[in-house]
């Protein structure tokens, strides 16, 4: 569940409507930039590393390759494509030391959303978890699905919001244990001048299949980003920090993680000077 949860993080990916974003500064852009729904193609690379994972207090490293692509639907709405495949080093905890390298589960979600939305932005769809693992150790071994839905308000320079999603393992290996996985992460964000902001998104999941008082995982903490320009390509940097206040006692489980996010933003209508 671990990787999984960490792929999520890719839920803040912009702040303005699902319309066409015309980025006329660093403030906008940095706005558009984390609305999970926003009209803004972003291909951010997300490292996430957790740290005093027992027995052994090893280290586990995910990177996470999530592309975002709006699409045109009609007149009236967008259809956003996210997808996250993560690069993961997961350690051995049987032995100690060592650990396996590879491609974990490939999360997909396909949010419909209007594409000229009210104070209210929303977006719904279905979440798919795919079993794309190069390793046991690195995947569930089931193709999963279940509904996704995410809304949030933007008054001024802060914006708020919650994504939350459910996936059910359908149908894959069958000696492999069923996957019933929610997952909801809650964001905040406020806006400062220059296109830097501070953010708090922690992703909260719980196992149903796990036994009870070891299935919720309950991050809190925070970070900070700056949207930027290197030439004439737009990236978005961030840094955050979260430690597991409630977490499973069972093997694997983090004490905390550290969040480092860097994006690649093609905002759509006007360039960003």
């Amino acid at each position: 569940m671990g990787a999984r949860a960490s792929s999520w993080s890719a839920a803040l990916c912009g702040l303005v409507l699902a319309g066409a974003v015309e980025a006329s500064s660093h403030e906008d852009l940095a706005k558009a930039v984390q609305n999970p729904v926003a009209n803004l193609i972003s291909v951010p690379l997300q490292d996430n590393v957790d740290f005093g994972i027992d027995p052994g207090d090893r280290v586990r490293n995910t990177l996470n390759i999530q592309p975002v692509i709006p699409m045109t639907l009609t007149e009236d709405f967008n259809l956003i494509n996210r997808i996250i495949l993560p690069v993961l080093y997961q350690p051995d905890l049987a032995d100690g030391s060592g650990g396996t390298f590879g491609l974990g589960d490939t999360s997909a979600t396909f949010f419909v959303a209007p594409s000229k939305p009210g104070t209210l932005i929303w977006g719904v769809g279905p979440a798919l978890l795919l079993p794309t693992a190069t390793d046991d150790v690195l995947g569930t071994g089931k193709w999963s699905i279940g509904p996704s839905a995410v809304a949030l308000v933007q008054p001024g320079d802060l914006s708020a919001g919650v994504l939350a999603n459910n996936v059910w393992s359908v149908f894959g290996d069958g000696d492999r244990e069923s996957v019933n996985q929610l997952l909801v992460q809650y964001f905040l964000t406020y806006n400062l001048p220059g296109g830097w902001y501070v953010t708090s998104a922690p992703i909260i999941t719980a196992n149903w299949e796990a036994p009870s008082g070891d299935q919720w995982l309950v991050p809190f903490g925070a970070g900070g980003g700056k949207v930027f320009k290197v030439g004439r390509q737009s990236l978005n940097g961030s840094v955050s920090a979260y430690y597991n206040a409630v977490r499973p006692d069972v093997p694997g489980a983090a004490q905390w993680q550290l969040r480092v996010q860097l994006a690649f933003l093609f905002p759509k209508g006007k360039k960003a000077p």
